[in-house]
């Protein structure tokens, strides 16, 4: 039988609250989005605490862009509550604007200005505006002042999304698909860039990227946006902990997959039965397996491969 005939999901348990005495950065309740007929965002409950990086994870479609676009009032909701910085977003504006970068998947903006008539026209509106940190990066990224927005390359602009981003010290930074465009020593240089930044107190990013070696070397929390609802925020290190991939294998296969505790995802491949499983016990899968007549192997998966097997 195919795996995707006997693939099954379970929900994984939620994760211990986070224990800080600081208010959440972000406190989504009930978020409702819908597109005509498609539901979107479903009774989205989300809290981002300060001072660390957020991986936003799921399958194309899944609605992370939306997400982020309803977070920071670029999109209206159809139904809940968004609180930013204990206030509640109803449109964009107000102080609290000054805190916060944004990355956009694309950046199609003022064709006509030249990159240095740009920045000097958005740092007006920030009141903490690094202007060295802007030259040093246009000169490290290789962009010239003069040349005009609309003459740049897809990675170019995407590089001066990220300068006009980082550039008003922000508290909050959402990133969506920043790297997309960038080759990888460009993508090296924004990761430095988005480290050093984290290295300041009460810096929090929300960073949505199907690039998961760029989440691991952040060291984020992953939050997996599934069936219209965040199913969990974790450190990554905890999923590294607690989520093992578990295979049996014996000669005359399996009709179907072990039913074992923990188990988050099963499916069958010939003679293995592959599951994903939280807090497994060791002695239990050998016993199991002893009975069974099979063998058992208990690896820690990637991050890419949870990402694929819970997305």
């Amino acid at each position: 039988m195919s795996a995707s005939n006997l693939a099954t999901v379970t929900p994984l348990a939620s994760a211990p609250l986070y224990e800080s005495a600081l208010l959440p950065v972000l406190q989504v309740r009930g978020l409702e989005k819908s597109f005509k007929k498609r539901q979107v965002l479903k009774a989205l409950d989300w809290s981002v605490p300060p001072g660390r990086v957020i991986g936003l994870l799921g399958r194309n479609g899944a609605g992370k862009t939306t997400l982020l676009r309803c977070l920071l009032g670029l999109s209206p909701i159809d139904g809940g509550a968004i609180e930013l910085f204990g206030e509640l977003m109803l449109e964009p504006g107000g102080e609290r604007m000054h805190r916060i970068g944004f990355v956009p998947q694309t950046f199609d903006l003022f064709p006509w200005m030249k990159i240095r008539a740009y920045l000097d026209f958005t740092a007006a509106f920030y009141t903490r505006w690094d202007a060295a940190l802007v030259n040093r990066l246009l000169n490290d990224w290789e962009l010239d002042p003069k040349q005009k927005i609309g003459e740049l390359s897809q990675g170019q602009r995407q590089k001066l999304a990220i300068v006009r981003a980082i550039a008003p010290d922000p508290d909050l930074l959402v990133l969506d698909e920043p790297v997309a465009s960038l080759d990888p020593q460009a993508r090296r240089a924004f990761m430095g860039e988005l480290l050093a930044l984290m290295r300041a107190p009460g810096k929090t990013v929300i960073f949505s990227t199907h690039i998961t070696a760029d989440l691991e070397r952040a060291d984020a929390d992953i939050a997996l946006l599934r069936d219209g609802s965040i199913q969990f925020t974790r450190p990554l290190a905890e999923l590294r902990e607690r989520l093992k991939r578990v295979v049996f294998t014996r000669p005359d296969g399996w009709m179907h997959a072990p039913a074992v505790a923990g188990a988050l995802k099963t499916h069958v491949l010939g003679e293995q039965a592959v599951l994903l499983v939280e807090d497994p016990v060791t002695e239990s899968l050998q016993a199991f397996a002893e009975r069974e007549n099979a063998s058992v192997h208990i690896e820690t998966p990637t991050l890419e491969d949870l990402f694929v097997e819970l997305a």
